[in-house]
């Protein structure tokens, strides 16, 4: 196996398994601790992974994109806290997008259920999550199931939602970065986050901090579109700082 094989073969492993370990793929592939060390050092560089404490996980982007299934299993308490932190934030807003995700979902969850809301959403699941609750009135957007993650794309899903004024979009991205804005894989997804930003008066981003520094094919909005972060503490502080001279208030939880 040469080397571009090898640096193919981690990264075919690191999105078959959600993340790599060094000692683990030393063993697996017959080479240095060292060896796999430098690929994940180049596979990072060409934005394909995103290293960590001995290992690395992979970054999604427009040849590759995890399902809402395998993201249900990964950093679930910080999700969870993430959403519950993101849904005080509501204030007095009546109408609420809640966009496609598994962190999004978490949000539609925490969401109060004694007093009146409008939620629209693209997503199946947060429909789902909210069809039972008597005084909120579910809006789901029509247009093409993405089987990937249970939420609808395409012209349909953007031309209902761009008739709508929003009080307040909660909004999640497969990348955030303070050069490139919010990002997603797919260009039909970018569509329909677009006009929610677009839509909305205002816009809260919700995400764990893995999002942070990623870049993923699609730019849908920029940083400073948005009045608050909410991420997991494991976003440094530091770079919370640097996130919130561009405007929005940086929540860690």
């Amino acid at each position: 196996m040469d080397t571009d094989e090898r640096r193919r073969e981690i990264l075919e492993i690191a999105r078959r398994d959600g993340s790599v370990e060094v000692t683990a793929l030393a063993g697996k592939l017959t080479v240095a601790k060292e060896t796999v060390r430098r690929d994940l050092h180049v596979l990072e560089e060409h934005g394909l992974v995103r290293r960590t404490h001995g290992g690395a996980y992979p970054v999604e982007s427009a040849g590759f994109e995890t399902t809402l299934a395998v993201r249900t299993t990964r950093l679930v308490p910080q999700k969870s806290r993430i959403g519950a932190a993101a849904a005080d934030l509501l204030g007095d807003a009546e109408t609420v997008f809640v966009d496609e995700g598994f962190t999004p979902q978490l949000v539609a969850e925490a969401l109060p259920r004694d007093r009146s809301l409008t939620v629209v959403t693209a997503s199946l699941a947060v429909a789902t999550t909210l069809a039972d609750a008597e005084k909120i009135a579910v809006l789901l957007l029509g247009g093409r199931v993405r089987g990937s993650t249970m939420a609808t794309v395409d012209h349909w899903t953007t031309r209902m939602l761009s008739e709508f004024v929003i009080d307040l979009a909660y909004v999640g991205a497969n990348g955030i970065s303070r050069e490139y804005g919010l990002t997603t894989p797919d260009p039909a997804v970018s569509e329909v986050k677009a006009q929610a930003v677009r839509s909305a008066r205002r816009r809260v981003f919700a995400g764990i901090h893995t999002k942070f520094g990623a870049v993923s094919f699609c730019r849908f909005a920029e940083v400073g579109d948005f009045e608050a972060i909410v991420t997991d503490a494991g976003l440094p502080s530091a770079e919370a700082q640097r996130y919130s001279l561009l405007g929005p208030q940086v929540i860690r939880v």
